[in-house]
């Protein structure tokens, strides 16, 4: 499967999905206009291809500054393909963070709560 490298806007994350290292990235700002048209293909090809995997090592970052509650749908759904993956998959998953920023460490925080089986990590930036 082809990488898959979408650069940042000032309403999109930069995406950086390394299907042959298994390695996987969002970072930025995530409020576009149309979350479906942005997110879905390539959360469609992200989810064909962990679906093929089994006794890999997979690794997602999010180092988001800020995010909708539209995103926030994606993430979300993000995580639930990451956990399941975890089943047969050696799933890391690093939420980046602002030392300062209580507000996304919380929200890190809330999100590591619902992952069961992958690997939830927090990282504070700048600490």
């Amino acid at each position: 499967m082809e990488n898959i490298l979408v650069e940042a806007t000032d309403r999109t994350p930069q995406i950086q999905f390394d299907f042959a290292q298994n390695r996987f990235a969002l970072r930025g700002e995530s409020y576009p206009e149309d979350v479906a048209e942005f997110y879905g293909p390539k959360v469609r090809a992200l989810a064909a291809h962990i679906g093929q995997l089994s006794g890999t090592r997979i690794e997602f970052h999010f180092e988001l500054i800020y995010f909708n509650s539209s995103s926030a749908k994606v993430l979300i759904g993000l995580f639930d393909l990451l956990d399941e993956a975890a089943e047969n998959n050696e799933v890391e998953i690093f939420w980046h963070y602002e030392a300062d920023d209580a507000n996304m460490q919380e929200l890190g925080e809330e999100f590591g709560e619902d992952v069961a089986r992958a690997s939830f990590r927090m990282v504070a930036k700048g600490a």
